[in-house]
């Protein structure tokens, strides 16, 4: 009977120094995560900058496409409007130098 009492307080303390391990190496786990997960979150901090630079610079180079797409279409426009104004400007110098000559006329 002694045997088998000293065998299964063996067995217990055995039983307690793995419970004990499992507790320490699972302890060990969880502070290795979150030191890794403060590590991802510092090098994340400092991509932050560099992040907005990048995003910026994008915006940037947007805008200066969509203002230099602006400016095409307002001188192809330009353009467009002056050339029918001179296209016309003979017509109209007749009209005015007509009604300059003869003012009730109808032109």
């Amino acid at each position: 009977m002694d045997e088998a009492l000293k065998r299964l307080l063996e067995a217990e303390v055995r039983a307690e120094t793995i419970a004990r391990q499992a507790d320490e190496a699972r302890e060990h786990l969880i502070q290795s995560a979150l030191m890794e997960a403060r590590a991802e979150e510092n090098r994340f901090e400092l991509r932050i900058p560099e992040l907005y630079a990048a995003f910026l610079e994008k915006a940037e180079a947007r805008a200066n496409q969509t203002n230099s797409e602006m400016k095409r279409r307002y001188d192809e426009r330009h353009t467009r409007l002056r050339n029918m104004a001179e296209a016309r400007e003979e017509e109209a110098l007749d009209a005015a130098f007509s009604l300059l000559i003869d003012p009730d006329s109808d032109g």
